[in-house]
């Protein structure tokens, strides 16, 4: 009993130590590594695992290569390696995984996160790997709830929302404030540029403007590359936490992707980040989200923009345009597959407009006079927030 009494009481002691150097009490989060495939060896892989390890995570080295402060699980290849990371995963040997690639199902995908080089400010990326929706808007308007679970998760308890300004930008935002409408809590972020607006230009990407950036998994792919490899010419990933964990209404596996490309300190990121995740109870954020949203009317809202992207896909309808007119009015906020239909819209409705591309996007131009009134028109078939 003394022996036991003794143990106990050095294991305690030992984790008061642990908990002072690192910064993090209680049972450490074992999060297991697949080393083989990087570009730039398993050594760059392990260096980055002890780095993780220092700062507080049990890390499991899926390869071949050892050290004092890792457990390494030995393997002769990558097939073996996925193998084996997913008896642990599945077993509950460990919290989760980071690795090179890995087959998500449509639905699931993942929020990166990175250090923004105008302010170093964190900002998570949503998306960054994999598919949330085959439909680009729908996917966008799920990723910005992806990114809102994964910023929480890592205790950012009210994070700001901001939207790229690529294709479906402005579909994303008139349905991401119909949520919050209707009850869904999100903070929009407001763009750094003199116009202001929670759609995010490429300033706001380096200024790191927003908490969580939304925008489709390609272009978050791409962000994500160019702000961890930018002050390395690109061949290696220096900056960063990498590419982030699969989210996904009721997934639960807590996998991390990170490239062939990420050096040391980004896979120290990507262990530290999938660590902070599990003591965030990532997925106990995840259920209580997805709650929050379909009580907003997330389903109802997703159901509403299948079937308008099926009317879109309908033959245009043949409208004569009015008498043309002096047209100095802007209105912004438009897509620019949209702006056609968005003409015509206003067309039938006997007011002359005109398509154009102003400094921040799509716009249509029309009289001053009628400026307020196509607004309400536009409004109301949806083109515009």
């Amino acid at each position: 009993m003394a022996d036991k009494t003794k143990k106990l009481i050095a294991d305690t002691f030992l984790a008061i130590a642990e908990g002072l150097e690192t910064g993090t009490f209680g049972a450490k989060p074992k999060i297991a590594v697949t080393a083989m495939g990087s570009e730039h060896g398993e050594e760059t892989v392990m260096e980055g695992a002890v780095k993780a390890a220092r700062a507080g995570a049990d890390v499991y080295f899926i390869g071949t290569i050892t050290h004092p402060e890792v457990t390494t699980v030995p393997v002769a290849d990558e097939d073996e390696a996925h193998k084996k990371m997913e008896e642990l995963l599945e077993t509950g040997a460990v919290d989760g995984a980071v690795t090179m690639h890995y087959p998500f199902p449509i639905g699931v995908s993942t929020v990166g996160r990175a250090v923004t080089p105008g302010k170093g400010h964190e900002m998570f990326i949503a998306n960054t790997t994999g598919t949330s929706s085959t439909d680009r808007i729908e996917g966008m308007i799920k990723n910005a709830i992806y990114g809102i679970i994964a910023a929480k998760a890592c205790g950012v308890a009210d994070p700001t929302v901001g939207i790229l300004n690529v294709d479906g930008a402005r579909q994303t935002e008139g349905a991401l404030k119909t949520l919050k409408e209707n009850g869904y809590p999100i903070t929009f972020a407001e763009s750094a540029r003199a116009d202001g607006g929670c759609v995010m230009r490429g300033n706001d990407v380096l200024m790191g403007s927003a908490d969580v950036m939304v925008t489709d998994s390609l272009t978050g792919n791409i962000l994500s590359k160019m702000l961890s490899s930018a002050c390395t010419g690109g061949s290696y990933e220096a900056v960063g936490y990498g590419y982030g964990p699969g989210i996904g209404k009721g997934y639960d596996r807590l996998v991390m992707i990170i490239s062939r490309a990420s050096g040391a300190p980004v896979i120290a990121g990507a262990i530290n980040y999938a660590a902070q995740l599990v003591r965030g109870k990532v997925f106990e954020v995840a259920a209580a989200e997805f709650a929050a949203a379909e009580k907003a009317g997330l389903e109802k809202l997703l159901a509403e923009r299948k079937v308008a992207a099926n009317k879109s896909a309908a033959p245009a309808e043949d409208v004569v345009a009015p008498p043309k007119e002096i047209v100095t009015a802007q209105i912004p906020g438009i897509e620019v597959m949209d702006l056609e239909d968005a003409v015509k819209a206003l067309w039938k409705e006997k007011i002359y407009a005109e398509d154009g591309m102003g400094c921040t996007g799509p716009i249509v131009r029309v009289s001053e006079a009628n400026k307020d009134r196509a607004v309400e028109i536009l409004k109301a078939a949806g083109f515009v927030s």
